[in-house]
């Protein structure tokens, strides 16, 4: 009979190993440290702050402060703040900094140790073997494997971090579009209201015999067709706040917030970049995170070579008890013979991987580029127009409208040409708004181009434009 076996005798070797490895290469799982890599990063180059919804306490907190800022007109700062905490894709978003934590914590820790057992009886005798193995080529390449997870928690941050800035780029433009439309929706009103009044005198000095059949069809022609303004004004207006209702993320009750009357004015002067190109490569999140991937296929690579040949290497205590002999006891090693697969193709398609992910940081470089340089002269386009509709264009409709009004006052200028003017003075209000609109949107993606937001600028009441 075997005497009896002193289990932490035979196994205390391996364990003491194995636990020792484990506690040293034990890292801890902290998703709020991973996401607060990724929200300083956006913090940086939006302005706005970012933060992770652990609980339901949490949840209520933010719709009490959401209810708070939704008391007044929504500005564009509270819209990307609402954005940035509520919406819940971009909540979803945020946990990947978790995941690629959790896997850096996993990358430190070896495989569970395996533990073999087998007893045979026959012959009056009784024969026992265990064993306990270890994944030696795991321990043998931790470390590298830790720097590989590392990178990717980088990548992933950096991921992360864009998505943040996309999302709230985005919001900025659906706020700009919303309040234009908003705006156009209130001038287009006015306008036919006005329609409506000259639609009426029309129609009475057609009836008194002071205007023809066919000055009454043009004016109620002009009257269906501000209606008609309306009605496409209301439409345009509808679709681009539910557009930034999706990006906030609200519904129900906070869906039926308030927005300003108008846009913000024109700036006194536009902003005045120099090496933009230079700031798009050093500032934007997507030619950081091609870098790091190339970093990262290029640390595959080198785990791909080193693992070459030994995949898999397996290092155990085993010992033996039979009746009647003297125990025995030693080690085995399992390793897996590169017979069939030495490990080229692998090497190969590790090497393809990272000469392809050269190209693209290559080609992200290339896009920053243009993309800093269009996004600047579409900004100062864009001013140069807003600006000329502001100094020269409304100022001149307005001196007409002045001169006109006082010509009919003297009995020199006849109702029709007053009418005429309007719906002239009206086309170019119409076109001041878009201008401005048309401004503010550049300045969106000039910041998105570059990856950082322009300084806060001083702005010009445009005065001589209608709301």
């Amino acid at each position: 009979m075997a005497s009896p076996i002193s289990w932490h005798a035979a196994l205390a070797p391996s364990l003491a190993v194995s636990l020792g490895l484990l506690l040293a290469g034990c890292a801890s799982v902290a998703p709020e440290r991973a996401f607060e890599a990724s929200a300083a990063a956006a913090q940086a180059r939006t302005g706005v702050d970012a933060r992770l919804l652990r609980s339901d306490a949490d949840r209520q907190a933010l719709q009490t402060e959401i209810d708070t800022l939704l008391q007044a007109p929504l500005t564009q700062d509270a819209a990307v703040r609402i954005a940035a905490l509520n919406h819940p894709g971009l909540q979803a978003t945020y946990w990947e900094a978790g995941i690629a934590q959790a896997d850096v914590a996993q990358a430190a820790r070896l495989r569970n140790p395996g533990f073999g057992f087998s007893r045979m009886d026959g012959g009056g005798s009784r024969e026992t073997e265990r064993s306990v193995s270890i994944d030696l080529a795991g321990l043998l390449t931790m470390p590298l494997r830790q720097r590989m997870a590392a990178r990717r928690l980088d990548e992933t941050t950096l991921r992360v971090a864009a998505a943040i800035e996309h999302h709230v780029n985005a919001t900025r433009r659906a706020w700009i579009e919303a309040v234009a439309a908003h705006q156009a929706v209130a001038y287009a009103r006015q306008v036919a209201d006005a329609a409506d009044a000259s639609s009426a005198l029309m129609t009475r000095m057609t009836q008194a015999g002071n205007a023809s059949a066919l000055d009454l069809a043009r004016e109620s022609a002009f009257h269906a067709e501000a209606g008609a303004g309306v009605l496409r004004a209301d439409r345009l207006a509808n679709a681009a706040r539910e557009h930034l209702t999706r990006q906030l993320g609200l519904w129900g009750a906070q869906a039926s917030y308030t927005l300003p009357e108008r846009l913000p004015d024109l700036p006194a002067a536009p902003a005045e970049l120099a090496g933009v190109e230079r700031t798009a490569l050093s500032q934007r999140l997507d030619v950081q995170a091609a870098r790091a991937a190339a970093a990262g296929t290029a640390a595959d690579l080198g785990l791909t070579r080193t693992t070459r040949f030994v995949n898999v290497l397996d290092l155990g205590y085993a010992d033996k008890r039979e009746t009647g002999e003297p125990k025995s006891d030693g080690y085995e090693i399992g390793l897996e013979l590169p017979l069939f697969d030495w490990g080229g193709a692998r090497v190969a398609r590790a090497e393809a991987v990272y000469m392809q992910s050269l190209g693209q940081v290559a080609a992200v470089a290339v896009n920053a580029r243009s993309e800093a340089r269009a996004g600047y002269l579409a900004y100062r386009a864009s001013y140069d127009v807003a600006r000329h509709y502001r100094d020269q264009v409304i100022p001149l409709r307005k001196q007409i409208a002045d001169e006109m009004l006082l010509r009919y006052n003297g009995m020199l200028a006849s109702p029709f040409e007053l009418l005429a003017d309007a719906r002239e003075q009206a086309a170019a209000v119409h076109a001041t708004i878009e201008a401005l609109k048309d401004f503010w949107l550049a300045q969106v993606d000039l910041e998105t181009a570059i990856g950082t937001r322009l300084p806060a600028p001083s702005t010009t009441d445009m005065k001589d434009t209608p709301p």
